[in-house]
């Protein structure tokens, strides 16, 4: 996916960018970049490397000494190089985005296919979807309007970061689907996705926008280019799986609301009679873990750790781009503690199930581990449509989905008339589902959180999430 931080001071604010886009590492792993505007040379600097084999910290530490200046904004990227520098009718600029852009072909052939128009092609022979959004953004007479009519054309979502020469321009998407947020301190402001990372560098909450809302940052403060709209559809994942645990969205802890989704995950199973004996309560790391505490916590039953991570020398494990080396990776990260393991019978709780590949590891290394039984819960509902909206899964096909190819094996294409059902753990269609995944992957027993349990524990209006990804429903 990606993510983005800005800031600009009455001071150097090089150090500031730094740290708080490494502070948003977590949200994509192929490329990182920095841009700065110097006041005092009335100049723009940018750097961009490749972060996948190597962290944003440890490629951009050597750049600092030349880069710098009184703004700043920096760009986690999961797909195109960015930000980029763009010189136009509308002055000099940096860009960042995050979204995606489903249309992009039809935008770049139907717009800009006549003399005079060019984009630079990526290897792939893709146009970056941040250089196709900045030429969007000048085909108006200001930066305002074009940024509205960028994210009014594509289809998908666009959250915009833009770094001129008298402030910094933020806009969330139309439907604000990702957050965005401002703080503040005694020499400026900054704005980020994630609230810790301006927290951990003394900034205040200053200012949260709302969704399709445009605002201009100065280091004096905060000025609306362009009112909030009614509507927003922030996306459910943020508190589900990658949103940082420290971090608040809309006035919610992500922490806290994964403790409170493992809490009613435990609750409803109670209520139905269906919590299996076990030994203990475990979270698949990282994320799976909160999820698991809560779990734990209502149903009192122990929480344990029978197996952590390698993370000094193994990165995320979904950072190569062959499924193959993923798997490998994840195996190679999993460190059992025998001891909690050998006849115990455990129940392991996970953020989301997605295409399974790696749970099928996760449990034959249980099981050789010495387990006696292995019982599995998602922290969220079965996981039926890609995502559109933001560019955060690497499916080619939905068939890739663990419960969309379950239900294709189960009752062919018939089967893709009845997903509601299918999601739903109660019914009989469910209940085939949950038997066959239970045998494919070798459970002794699946459940998956109930929708209206996911969204009680994140505590917004239900029409203010998305959850296109379970229900197919914009």
């Amino acid at each position: 996916m990606g993510g983005f931080f800005g800031a600009i001071s009455r001071k150097n604010c090089r150090y500031d960018v730094f740290f708080g886009t490494d502070y948003h590492s977590h949200l994509g792993t192929r490329r990182g970049g920095m841009a700065f505007y110097d006041s005092q040379s009335d100049s723009f600097q940018r750097q961009i490397h490749s972060i996948e084999n190597t962290p944003f910290r440890t490629k951009f530490e050597g750049d600092l000494v030349k880069l710098g200046g009184t703004s700043g904004i920096g760009c986690i990227s999961d797909t195109d190089p960015q930000p980029l520098l763009f010189r136009s009718h509308l002055g000099m600029f940096a860009l960042a985005t995050v979204g995606i852009i489903n249309n992009a072909e039809e935008l770049v052939s139907n717009a800009f296919s006549g003399p005079g128009h060019q984009f630079a092609a990526m290897s792939s022979g893709k146009v970056n979807a941040t250089e196709l959004t900045a030429a969007l953004i000048n085909q108006k007479e200001d930066l305002v309007e074009g940024i509205r009519y960028a994210q009014e054309v594509i289809d998908g979502s666009s959250t915009i970061l833009i770094l001129t020469r008298d402030g910094i321009i933020a806009a969330r998407d139309k439907l604000g689907r990702l957050p965005v947020l401002v703080g503040q301190n005694l020499e400026g402001c900054c704005v980020s996705f994630e609230s810790f990372a301006y927290h951990k560098l003394g900034y205040q909450d200053y200012y949260e926008l709302g969704p399709g809302e445009i605002v201009k940052i100065t280091a004096n403060g905060v000025e609306q280019l362009a009112a909030p709209g009614d509507k927003m559809k922030i996306c459910a994942f943020l508190w589900t799986y990658y949103g940082y645990p420290n971090s608040n969205y809309e006035g919610k802890n992500v922490e806290v609301v994964r403790y409170r989704n493992g809490e009613i995950m435990a609750r409803t199973e109670e209520e139905a009679g269906t919590m299996p004996d076990v030994d203990s309560v475990c979270g698949v790391p990282d994320s799976g873990v909160p999820h698991a505490i809560g779990y734990a916590n209502h149903s009192h039953k122990p929480f344990a750790r029978p197996f952590v991570k390698y993370t000094p020398t193994w990165a995320r494990s979904f950072t190569p781009s062959n499924q193959e080396m993923r798997n490998l990776i994840a195996e190679m990260k999993q460190i059992p503690v025998p001891e909690l393991i050998q006849g115990k019978k455990l129940l392991l709780v996970d953020d989301s199930i997605v295409r399974g590949t790696q749970l099928r590891e996760t449990v034959d290394f249980l099981y050789q581990s010495g387990a006696k039984e292995v019982h599995m819960r998602s922290a969220c509902p079965p996981i039926m449509y890609g995502c559109k909206y933001l560019n955060f899964s690497r499916s080619n096909s939905e068939m890739e989905l663990l419960a969309r190819k379950t239900i294709q094996r189960l009752e062919g294409d018939e089967g893709q008339q009845h997903i509601a059902e299918y999601s739903d753990g109660r019914t009989q269609r469910g209940k085939c589902l949950l038997k066959s995944i239970c045998e494919e992957l070798g459970f002794d027993s699946l459940g998956y959180q109930n929708l209206d349990g996911l969204l009680e524990a994140i505590g917004l209006d239900r029409d203010k999430v998305c959850t296109y990804c379970w229900t197919g429903e914009e």
